[in-house]
């Protein structure tokens, strides 16, 4: 393909509470064996980018450990590659990343030492399968500037956490309000940009010089009148992941097998990292309904409608029921836990309850010590 990825990881969201005390929000488990970051690298590596940087900056230890070997996602190869872009100080600039384009600005030898005539950029936080390709083809054929990807979202969603965007009958965008406080417009931006690369290049350079660090409002919507904005309508699953409400009912819409099916079973495959984990062991007496349970799970127990991460140890006479629960999680015998987010490496001592609400999820994090002599 010709073009160059970027994948924004680096952002926190204060919406996740307690979930982003550990790792960045493109860390985050989906569907148990999975990490959120896994499906926008395996969309840049099913279409064919061959070279990706990731740039993060908060909490970015369990990403990079994550992200520590790019063969799982087919960009270990000798042209291109995968590339982790933090932080760095210089004797020109001791800052951290102080937004969204300053984060592109601080690694412009990226792009100038790149070839490719185009750039995808795309957020770490989103759950979604596509094609950048049929982007780039509709990008060329309307001879944009910028090209936005959009979807118009439930009306369950909450419009005001995302850029609004409005389109006319061409395609092109006359209005982008950035997480305005009341709006009837659906159509949502997903973080999806594609942009010829030199003029990314000369944009970037234009906004460090005003001092100028937003993407969004300082290069998308400043140039609005001036480039050519067009939206690409998608059509399929999309889903950002950065509250805790999101989080879990996209973890949630797993459980769906249809859902399930389009993003595991049907091409092009999502990839992630390999761990060699044994596969999950039912023992006597278990039960386990419309659940998905990791590699590596010891069920004694019993879960309902629930995810499970890997490595989660479900006591005897223990009840699970519409939850997720994060990797490495031993919960003792006859424990209770409904409609909660239990926080990873913890243990639920014996005959503790948790008890959230479907519109009120609880995250729950006890620090208990599991070694103790």
């Amino acid at each position: 393909m010709r073009a160059i990825g970027i994948v924004l990881a680096g952002g926190k969201s204060n919406r996740m509470k307690k979930l982003v005390d550990k790792r960045a929000v493109s860390a985050m488990p989906i569907a148990g064996s999975y990490r959120c970051i896994d499906f926008v690298l395996s969309n840049m590596s099913n279409s064919h980018i061959q070279k990706v940087a990731v740039i993060t900056q908060y909490n970015a230890r369990s990403l990079n450990e994550h992200l520590n070997s790019s063969k799982w996602w087919d960009f270990g190869r000798k042209q291109g590659g995968l590339y982790l872009l933090t932080p760095t100080i210089t004797p020109d600039n001791g800052n951290w990343y102080r937004g969204t384009a300053d984060s592109i600005g601080q690694n412009l030898d990226f792009l100038k030492q790149s070839h490719e005539p185009y750039v995808v950029i795309a957020s770490g936080d989103c759950v979604y399968k596509m094609d950048y390709n049929k982007v780039l083809e509709y990008h060329i054929d309307k001879q944009a500037d910028i090209t936005i990807v959009t979807k118009t979202i439930d009306e369950s969603e909450e419009a005001s956490r995302f850029g609004v965007v409005t389109a006319d009958n061409t395609g092109r965008v006359v209005s982008f309000e950035e997480k305005p406080l009341m709006t009837d417009n659906r159509n949502v931006s997903t973080g999806v940009y594609v942009i010829r690369r030199r003029l990314l290049i000369d944009l970037i350079e234009s906004a460090e010089e005003e001092e100028r660090y937003d993407f969004v409002k300082d290069i998308i919507i400043r140039y609005m009148t001036i480039k050519k904005v067009y939206a690409y309508q998608m059509d399929s699953y999309w889903s950002n992941i950065a509250t805790t409400e999101s989080y879990f009912k996209t973890n949630m819409d797993f459980l769906n097998k249809d859902i399930r099916d389009y993003f595991f079973r049907e091409y092009p495959d999502i990839y992630s990292r390999i761990e060699d984990l044994p596969p999950a062991k039912y023992n006597p007496g278990s039960k386990v309904r419309n659940s998905l349970v990791s590699s590596g799970c010891i069920i004694d127990g019993n879960v309902i409608d629930s995810v499970l991460c890997k490595e989660v140890y479900v006591g005897n006479n223990c009840t699970i029921k519409n939850s997720i629960i994060l990797n490495d999680v031993y919960i003792e015998d006859n424990s209770y836990i409904e409609n909660c987010i239990v926080e990873s490496h913890d243990t639920i001592r014996a005959g503790t309850s948790y008890i959230g609400e479907p519109d009120a999820i609880k995250i729950v994090s006890e620090h208990n010590d599991r070694y103790v002599l």
